[in-house]
């Protein structure tokens, strides 16, 4: 959680009372916050050792998801009104003298998709900054920068003093050669390129220069008269810094995401808009899109949703009525109304500085920290459960207990691996609709979730090397297939996999280790003279497997108990397992398969003896076998 350091005098003042340690450490636990630490004590120490000291401030630590709180303009305000003291503002925008028509516009050139697509702006007029609402500014841009705005990869915020630029604006992406500007603290101009040298040593900047340093294209604001305003997320214009006596504040955000740009704009300019002449108001910009559209930024329009008393109670063991609920969501800094109709339900207005409220259980969860969750009743629940581990993990916990006790090592690497690891490295083609990719991978090490268990045990042979052979190691985990079938468009299944390495292939051992495991797990072996038997597992050569060599490779089928009858239920489940599952008939289900590996997948991962692996899927057996256990118990 970031932690949030405030100046203790200015804190008491806004709330018009002094609190001792404990007393504000317990309204910070009321309010869901924690007090980290009170420096007064350390402040003294050094006035009485004659050292320089800053003024007493209180460490409070945030919850990641309240970006209203990460000032102590959002914390005041937020703590007068649980206490009563105040009253939530309604932030509103206010046009300039001109009217609707008279509002600063801010062009996006068509070149700015190629690097950050999305800008917004804000203006706060007849601002009066002081020493510390000026540190705090700055403060509250630097916790955002790096809490939602992901060190500016998301979102970037810039600040510029109104009075030295010229309305319009321009937001362009040009190269780095056509690009050059006084940056701010420097008395001398630089191209982009030289910029992306210049600030290689620094310590603060250096961490943002690889956003933008590989693109054709930086993006850039100016005003009429081509002054800069910012080249984001790097830096801003000298020409354009505010200082103390800035009174008309103008706020660019840009970004790779909207919804983040419309929530950190919002934050920004509300939580400093009561140091305008008329407290709350804020200017809006005029943003005009590349397809000649345009949008008014930012929207600071209160959203509305619908709650429930009953919802409340049933959550929280509670009896208040929909009146009762309505005060303890004021106290939130939230605008409840009781509805006319309906006795139980309650019209919550939410405003911009919320965006955390995405549900009634959110306000349910306000409601519940205004009442005080150490006043919540407490009751024992109506029912008494008893845990368990699921069935597919006691199947893991059979196989992993077996095979450790034939001496294999089990692994345990990461569930994501590059794409040429789960693919290429396999001689497998990525068709596309087989692996979940991850959208913004940090490394390339990580950029799909594993389909197979393969690549991992062979990474980890490759790292041990240089331990005796043979190598013989083991893993039952997840794997992960897209699933356009399902809600979440993916699907888990639990697989078991084992790779042997040494001298010779050692196919007849990784048979012995799955016919091992398939007898604890209680599952006969159909053989070629009883094929016909009811249910039990088989091999069969396959040559569809381009990962095993040629003519050394076996796939692994299981035929499931025949069933008396198939209840629509049942029919649904054994559709379900098809789907999951590919079948070699209409009741034999192919769980995996065994093999040699090919030579070219053993040189990809940098492994000079021969392998045998074994991978199957467990889930097919797990409802069987928790019958088995549900009887037992």
């Amino acid at each position: 959680m970031p932690t949030v350091a405030v100046d203790k005098a200015d804190l008491w003042e806004r709330l018009g009372q002094e609190y001792s340690s404990e007393e504000f450490d317990a309204l910070c636990f009321d309010y869901g916050l924690e007090l980290d630490e009170d420096t007064t004590e350390e402040v003294q120490e050094a006035i009485k050792k004659g050292l320089p000291a800053e003024r007493p401030q209180l460490k409070i630590e945030i919850p990641a998801n309240r970006y209203d709180l990460l000032c102590i303009e959002g914390i005041s305000r937020a703590l007068k009104v649980f206490l009563g003291k105040g009253e939530p503002p309604h932030y509103r925008l206010v046009y300039p003298p001109g009217g609707e028509s008279d509002i600063l516009a801010l062009s996006v050139n068509p070149e700015t998709k190629k690097i950050r697509p999305f800008i917004a702006g804000a203006i706060l007029r007849n601002v009066k900054f002081t020493s510390r609402s000026y540190a705090s500014f700055i403060d509250l841009q630097d916790k955002l920068h790096q809490n939602i705005c992901r060190r500016r990869q998301l979102v970037a915020i810039g600040t510029h003093d109104l009075d030295t630029l010229k309305r319009p604006f321009r937001y362009e992406a040009k190269s780095p050669k056509d690009i050059k500007f006084v940056p701010l603290n420097k008395d001398k101009a630089y191209t982009a390129e030289e910029l992306m040298t210049v600030y290689e040593s620094d310590r603060h900047l250096s961490r943002y220069l690889p956003i933008i340093r590989d693109s054709p294209v930086y993006p850039i604001i100016y005003d009429s008269e081509d002054h800069v305003l910012s080249m984001p997320p790097i830096i801003n214009s000298e020409h354009s810094k505010i200082t103390l006596n800035t009174r008309n504040v103008f706020i660019d955000c840009t970004a790779t995401d909207q919804t983040k740009l419309d929530i950190v704009v919002n934050i920004v300019a509300t939580m400093f808009s009561e140091y305008c002449e008329e407290p709350f108001t804020i200017e809006p910009v005029r943003v005009v899109l590349p397809d000649g559209t345009s949008r008014v930024s930012p929207d600071l329009s209160e959203r509305t949703m619908l709650a429930h008393a009953s919802y409340v109670n049933s959550c929280t063991g509670l009896t208040l009525q929909a009146d009762g609920v309505s005060k303890l969501l004021s106290k939130m800094s939230l605008f409840p109304t009781l509805s006319n109709t309906d006795a139980d339900e309650i019209s919550v207005n939410i405003p911009a500085t919320r965006p955390d409220i995405l549900h009634e259980c959110d306000i349910m969860e306000d409601a519940a920290i205004a009442y005080g969750f150490n006043n919540l009743p407490h009751t024992f629940p109506p029912t008494s459960t008893v845990g368990q581990p699921l069935a597919i993990s006691k199947l893991c916990d059979i196989v992993r207990t077996e095979w450790a006790m034939a001496g294999w090592v089990e692994a345990l690497p990461l569930t994501l691996c590059s794409l040429e690891e789960n693919f290429d490295f396999l001689n497998h083609k990525d068709d596309g609709k087989t692996a979940v990719k991850i959208a913004n991978p940090k490394t390339l090490e990580f950029q799909v979730v594993r389909t197979t268990l393969i690549p991992g045990l062979l990474k980890t042979i490759r790292e041990n090397r240089s331990h005796a052979l043979p190598i013989k190691t083991f893993e039952t985990g997840d794997v992960v297939f897209k699933d356009t079938k399902r809600e979440r468009q993916s699907r888990n299944e639990r697989h078991a996999g084992a790779v042997w390495c040494n001298k010779t292939a050692g196919f007849e051992i990784v048979h012995g280790v799955l016919d091992r495991a398939m007898k604890m797990l209680e599952i006969p072996r159909i053989s070629a003279t009883d094929f016909k038997a009811d249910t039990g597992y088989y091999l069969k050569e396959t040559s569809g497997e381009s990962m095993y060599f040629p003519g050394r490779a076996a796939a692994i089928f299981y035929r499931p108990p025949p069933q008396k009858q198939q209840t629509s239920a049942v029919r649904k489940l054994k559709h379900d397992l098809e789907a999951v599952i590919h079948t070699s008939d209409r009741h034999d289900i192919e769980l995996g398969t065994l093999g040699i590996l090919h030579p070219t997948v053993l040189e990809k991962f940098d492994i000079q003896y021969p392998c045998s692996a074994l991978e199957f899927t467990l889930d097919p057996f797990k409802k069987a076998m928790q019958k088995i256990w549900t009887n037992d118990e």
